[in-house]
């Protein structure tokens, strides 16, 4: 038994985060916003044996760039595990990521979610996609690696976070924009937990507004605008990241910030595409990423 799926990464441009539930149910948790998906992310392959004397039931490896740890994984595994009778068989999980860990691009609710995909179609529990989406999004809120990465990866493209939870729970409004050009440079990680513990009333009253604003203009323009308006209230601004927004200002480009992550993001027409490698690759010290949205959302692929 084997399965590989796919769940795009993610950037958020803007949020407001939900943390409170009465119930204390993790599906409710999570944030409204706006963000996209791109074509890079995390493509993970499930493959079921018969133990064959090892100690442990499971084995996660990680190829491309690397997680610090493996938590999220194990979380969606045992809730796996909990839909029959499992202990004579052993997983070998295999993650290939293709985008930076730590940098804004949602990278864990990609692991997440692709693992859940892959598990569902190996083992044949044959859920709902909601429910499969429900799994990764509470892994995610239980490990504290992000809010509302699973809800936009699950359905992909450009969207804004209308009402915060998991898939099933939340809703997001997609969308549709002509072709674009996405270019990213990734400069040095940044603690998710850390900023939204230390600055959440001030995330939440610009973000809520935020939402709304963009509801009406649905416009990408606009979007990258209250990005860059939202870093610089937030505090998460550092020189270098200044000094890159203030060059490609000057040049006419548009970019907001992925968050969190010392990450710029430009959404572009393919005609500036040139313009915009020039001024980014004047920075050594950044990992560059060229993509396109990811309108697909995560998913099985056919082995």
């Amino acid at each position: 038994m084997e399965a590989t799926a796919f769940c795009p990464a993610h950037i958020t441009g803007f949020f407001k985060a939900h943390l409170d539930d009465s119930q204390n149910n993790l599906e409710n948790l999570g944030s409204m916003g706006a963000g996209f998906s791109i074509k890079q992310g995390v493509t993970t392959k499930v493959k079921i044996d018969e133990k064959n004397g090892q100690e442990s039931n499971f084995k996660i490896i990680t190829k491309g760039y690397q997680p610090d740890k493996t938590n999220i994984s194990e979380y969606v595994l045992n809730e796996f595990l909990k839909f029959g009778e499992f202990s004579t068989k052993f997983f070998d999980i295999q993650h290939k990521i293709s985008i930076p860990v730590g940098y804004g691009l949602g990278s864990s609710s990609a692991v997440a979610l692709s693992l859940s995909f892959a598990l569902d179609q190996a083992l044949d529990t044959k859920l709902d996609k909601t429910m499969i989406g429900q799994i990764a999004h509470n892994a995610e809120v239980n490990c504290k690696t992000g809010l509302g990465d699973v809800l936009a990866s699950f359905h992909g493209g450009f969207e804004i976070r209308v009402k915060p939870g998991a898939p099933g729970i939340g809703s997001v409004e997609k969308i549709t924009i002509d072709k674009i050009s996405i270019i990213m440079i990734c400069f040095s990680p940044i603690s998710t937990n850390k900023f939204i513990k230390e600055r959440l009333p001030q995330i939440n009253g610009l973000g809520g507004k935020m939402v709304n604003r963009l509801l009406e203009s649905k416009n990408i323009e606009h979007f990258q605008d209250m990005s860059l308006e939202f870093a610089k209230y937030v505090d998460v601004m550092t020189p270098r990241m200044q000094k890159l927004v203030e060059e490609l200002s000057k040049n006419n480009i548009k970019c907001g910030i992925a968050l969190f992550g010392e990450t710029i993001f430009s959404m572009i027409s393919k005609k500036d595409e040139d313009k915009v490698m020039e001024i980014l690759q004047k920075y050594p010290d950044g990992i560059i990423i060229k993509s396109e949205l990811d309108n697909n959302g995560a998913r099985v692929l056919n082995n």
